[in-house]
């Protein structure tokens, strides 16, 4: 087989590179280990960046999620029993949307089925050849069977734990990463949510985060240890935990319910430099990751995507290469700042086990800043909607 752009990983960022790059007469060949159901029943994140948003609508798959999303024109931060607004729309002109990343990557697989779009599942055993070439090609097998793919480039997307970023030799690339020693423990449960924005609480028994997918399917979360398992955690005891750790008049609202969904995430910061190697470009996961702190994870991703669609949009239509060539500065440098918003707000709301007094004391001053000071709101805002491309 040939393409122009192999695509490696069949979640959200490759799904819309590859219908982007479509849309423009650009060939793709998109490579998935497990099958579409498996990518679908993955739980992710649910708040979209403006610019994230406008690359759904530049790919014609925008329409659900502007009927169905839900605006967001601020947060609610809380901590000892008080809360404070910060307002986007005043601050930044601009919001965030709510739309899961489930329903995301499902208008993606459903565009890409209404255009033909070329999408292998449970391939196995992929590996990128010749990417430090000018012929590279991917090979794969599925069901025991070889397969090859000769293309113009390589598309990373495949996540933490992909081929592409351990494609590039250690020689050539440099890791940095930052382990955090506590998860969250989080709950989907088919209730309203208890308020109409995301509420982010800092709190003596550990944060915690009340967030929602739909009108009627609300998103919690409290940190946990790492040693702690969701079968340590039943329903009652974690409603009751939640209660602890926000402010009383949330908590005296809460509507509680049966779980649906229940797991444990570990909290992690890392990037990899650099994001391009010859004829392979890294996005999203398979070149950083953020705490979920600052909801930052899903929309790094998709400024990684606006960056290489461009690229190799100028590449094909003009023969300009100057996009690609700088594919990974560009990136990099506003994935640093995702980085340092996603650590300093992880830093500001959780309780870490070696925290000193001083430490908790540096903590609420941060806070206070934040709830007092208008200008540092503004920063807040600027960095939550998304810094521009």
């Amino acid at each position: 087989m040939r393409t122009q752009v192999v695509i490696i990983g069949g979640g959200p960022s490759g799904l819309l590179l590859s219908q982007l790059l479509h849309r423009k007469g650009i060939d793709t060949v998109v490579l998935e280990r497990k099958t579409r159901q498996y990518v679908l029943g993955r739980i992710r994140a649910g708040i979209l960046e403006v610019g994230f948003v406008d690359l759904m609508r530049e790919a014609g798959v925008g329409a659900r999620m502007d009927n169905e999303g839900f605006i967001h024109d601020g947060t609610v931060i809380a901590f000892d029993n008080e809360d404070f607004h910060v307002d986007f729309k005043r601050h930044t002109g601009t919001t965030v949307m709510v739309y899961g990343q489930t329903e995301v990557t499902r208008d993606l697989y459903d565009a890409r089925e209404a255009m033909e779009g070329k999408i292998v599942f449970n391939v196995d055993g992929v590996t990128i050849h010749g990417a430090d070439s000018d012929a590279p090609h991917v090979t794969y097998f599925v069901d025991g069977v070889e397969h090859r793919i000769d293309c113009d480039y390589v598309a990373g997307c495949d996540g933490f734990h992909g081929v592409s970023r351990q494609t590039i030799p250690l020689s050539v690339r440099r890791e940095y990463e930052k382990v955090y020693p506590f998860g969250w423990l989080g709950i989907l449960s088919e209730t309203p949510p208890v308020h109409e924005e995301l509420i982010y609480s800092n709190s003596d028994r550990g944060f915690a985060l009340c967030s929602m997918r739909n009108a009627n399917l609300s998103r919690y979360y409290i940190q946990c240890s790492l040693s702690d398992s969701p079968d340590d955690w039943d329903d009652a005891g974690f409603w009751e935990e939640l209660k602890r750790r926000i402010p009383e008049e949330h908590a005296d609202n809460l509507i509680t319910g049966p779980s649906i969904e229940k797991s444990i995430a570990p909290l992690r910061s890392f990037v990899t430099e650099p994001m391009r190697w010859g004829r392979l470009f890294l996005c999203g996961d398979a070149a950083h990751i953020v705490p979920p702190t600052g909801a930052k994870g899903l929309n790094t991703a998709a400024s990684d995507i606006h960056y290489l669609y461009h690229g190799l949009l100028a590449k094909y239509q003009d023969g300009e290469a100057e996009g690609l060539d700088s594919y990974s500065g560009k990136a990099l440098a506003r994935v640093w700042k995702a980085e340092r918003f996603s650590w300093a707000t992880t830093n500001m709301l959780h309780r870490y086990p070696d925290q000193s007094e001083f430490d908790i004391k540096m903590q609420r001053a941060d806070l206070e800043f934040l709830r007092d000071n208008d200008s540092a709101q503004k920063v807040f805002a600027e960095n939550y909607v998304g810094l521009p491309y």
